[in-house]
């Protein structure tokens, strides 16, 4: 049975005194709060992993039955690691064998021992499976003692990997003294590298090759490497197999980043190598591909022209977005004619083969495909339904309550651990402690856990666990409101609307504070250091460095500021504002230059980069949903994005809103993608090279 969320909430407080109790039970001191320990237990923490030793003893007096309280030692004894021995670090694992501090610890002081080469105290706390470089630590180890290698038991599942540590080197060495490493395997291992554009890989096996094969092996390498030099080279290669492969690597490669020298080189290149039907292919697709996301002037006549063998899923959709931008709608429908079954279903061709329609003055042909495409609570379905100036189709749906089973989960104590580890601001090892505790547990256990950790404020667990089938209605638990860090006060301080700045945050974070990308972003907005210090100076903010950016508040109040600088470059416009954010705004202007004409729908599908289009369609979508869970209604989603050159207004009390319905026939939104946090760009740099993700 579904009850409401007033319901829900009324029983919470009972839920939560039971929690209490359970905290507060086996505490020494009877008069010490929750909060006092986890004041005292973030004290200690920090002791134990900043000066190790005994010193921590001291503050965690009162928590020796706390939790969270094994977690102290072992900080301490992972800041002392090069001064422990095999003594006391087994004295642990063996107190506390199935805690995740003992495995870290394990693995930490195994790399430790085989730093050493302490490989008879290495054999001695060794235990599988505890990633390559301790796989390979363990055969030096084996070495050591005389052991000969075996292929197919000791390396084969370690040489079928494109990439290894270095830890692997000397293991590979003594396997290649053996005679183990044939020529058939540094080639099989070569062509997984060169599958998986490992250039490093190559370069290291290429001298164990005989000397006739190392200069073929060097190609691949230098087409990894240096497309350009080697499609320029390849003209005097010997027309070999191992060289129509490396010319074929370069070539595609180039294509990449340079279309019109990768097409100049094909034309030198196609009559010098017998090229295979599928080399040909490939590398005419390829260019096919990357002429069209740069949209040169014959991009989509080369699309429709290739061969059928040579066409993909991403040269029709391309087909499609060319025909878009041009507004041949014509063509636009014999693009989408020409795609696979499952691609016509998607949500954006079936609302742009809509358009089409309609553009064609074949509306009664296009008014079907809108109305079923308004019925889906997304980006093209709210979009379908201002074609039809219908209410949005949201149906939401509330998680049933269960205290028993609630209960049955609050005495896990892997979970305990988790909840008090986010707590205490440790959320990457509460994750850890989540996925352990929850490990096997059926749909409904899983939802129940996510519920209690939002009622915690750990909003990402129902985010990343409610990703499909009707838990797509759990709007509540999807898509949080989180007053407690500031977000409509700050959006509304910057001048932009909340809805759209809770919108960017669940897109670019998923709700985890301890986000942190690649390109150094990092926190709920996911802004880049250097970024967040310019935006703090240009709004008089107090700014104390990058580790700040994982507090919520700090991260909230900066990231709405930079938006609202990227939303005044455009006029106010949070669609451009958020692509933007994406790509960078440099690369956006890049486009408007380019095709700052077209509709707003028309210029999203015309975006070169792929997650941008998936970006800017994922919070425009979002921001809709949080409106609605905001105020009842919600801005239309046409309205929000305003043609480009026009001033976006912000929404008041005469804005008109769309109203909100649940029809009968409504459509269960297909699962979610929840994306790799990615991060915001500063003004002078783009997240993606040119030709990038089609």
């Amino acid at each position: 049975m579904f009850v409401s969320t007033t319901l829900r909430r009324a029983l919470l407080p009972g839920l939560l005194l039971t929690l209490a109790g359970f905290f507060a039970a086996p505490v020494v001191h009877a008069d010490e709060s929750i909060d006092a320990q986890r004041a005292a237990f973030k004290q200690a923490y920090a002791t134990a992993q900043q000066q190790g030793g005994d010193g921590w003893r001291s503050q965690a007096s009162g928590l020796r039955d706390y939790p969270l309280y094994p977690y102290l030692q072992a900080a301490a004894l992972e800041h002392d690691l090069k001064q422990t021995d095999l003594a006391t670090v087994q004295s642990y694992i063996k107190q506390y064998p199935d805690w995740i501090p003992a495995i870290d610890l394990r693995r930490d002081f195994l790399l430790e021992l085989a730093r050493r080469q302490d490989w008879n105290g290495f054999l001695v706390l060794y235990q599988p499976d505890l990633g390559d470089a301790l796989s390979c630590d363990a055969l030096q180890a084996k070495l050591s003692r005389g052991t000969t290698l075996d292929f197919n038991r000791d390396l084969s599942d370690l040489w079928s990997k494109a990439s290894l540590p270095d830890a692997c080197d000397p293991v590979f060495s003594a396997a290649r003294d053996q005679g183990l490493l044939t020529s058939t395997r540094l080639w099989s291992r070569i062509d997984r590298a060169a599958d998986a554009g490992q250039a490093n890989t190559i370069s290291k096996l290429a001298g164990w090759l005989p000397s006739e094969d190392k200069a073929t092996a060097k190609q691949l390498a230098l087409a990894l490497r240096d497309p350009s030099s080697a499609a320029a080279a390849a003209a005097s290669w010997p027309d070999t197999a191992r060289a129509r492969q490396a010319a074929t690597l370069a070539l595609t490669r180039l294509a990449r980043r340079q279309s019109d020298s990768a097409d100049t080189a094909w034309q030198n290149l196609q009559t010098h190598f017998a090229f295979s039907e599928s080399q040909r292919d490939q590398i005419l697709r390829t260019l096919a591909l990357f002429h069209a996301t740069d949209f040169d002037e014959n991009a989509l006549t080369r699309l429709i022209d290739l061969p059928a063998a040579a066409q993909s899923d991403s040269t029709r959709e391309w087909r499609a977005r060319i025909a878009l931008a041009e507004q041949d709608w014509s063509a636009v429908l014999a693009a989408i004619a020409a795609m696979s079954d499952t691609q016509k279903l998607d949500g954006e061709w079936r609302y742009f083969r809509a358009r089409a329609l309609t553009a064609l003055n074949r509306s009664d042909e296009a008014q079907p495909v809108f109305a079923t495409l308004a019925k889906e609570a997304t980006f093209f379905g709210f979009l379908a339904a201002d074609k039809l100036d219908q209410p949005y189709a949201i149906c939401p749906l509330q998680l049933a309550d269960d205290p028993q089973r609630e209960q049955e989960l609050l005495n896990r104590p892997g979970l305990l651990r988790a909840f008090e580890l986010y707590a205490v601001n440790l959320p990457k090892l509460a994750r850890r402690e989540w996925n352990r505790a929850l490990q096997g547990d059926d749909q409904t256990t899983q939802r129940l856990a996510a519920d209690l950790a939002n009622q915690r404020g750990w909003y990402d667990r129902a985010v990343f666990t409610l990703t499909s089938g009707d838990a797509l209605r759990m709007y509540d638990l999807r898509f949080p409101l989180a007053n407690q860090d500031g977000v409509v006060t700050q959006a509304q301080q910057a001048g932009i609307e909340p809805a759209w700045a809770y919108g960017i945050l669940r897109a670019e974070s998923a709700w985890m504070i301890d986000a942190h990308s690649g390109a150094d972003a990092r926190g709920l907005m996911q802004l880049v250091p250097a970024t967040a210090a310019l935006v703090a100076r240009s709004n008089g903010l107090n700014w104390d460095g990058g580790d700040t950016l994982y507090d919520p508040a700090v991260n909230i109040t900066l990231g709405t500021r930079y938006l609202a600088q990227l939303a005044s470059r455009y006029n106010g416009s949070p669609w451009l504002g958020s692509a933007a954010y994406n790509a960078g705004p440099n690369k956006v202007d890049q486009w408007l230059a380019a095709r700052g004409t077209l509709a707003p729908d028309l210029f999203v599908a015309s975006m070169p980069y792929k997650e941008t289009r998936e970006y800017v369609a994922r919070v425009m979508a979002f921001s809709v949903i949080y409106d609605w869970r905001l105020n009842g209604k919600a801005v239309p989603l046409t309205t929000r994005m305003r043609p480009i050159g026009q001033t976006y207004e912000l929404p008041n009390a005469m804005t008109v809103k769309r109203t909100i319905d649940c029809p009968a026939s409504a459509v269960v939104n297909k699962p979610e993608s929840i994306p790799t946090p990615m991060p915001a760009i500063t003004p002078a740099t783009s997240s993606s090279t040119p030709g990038s993700s089609p």
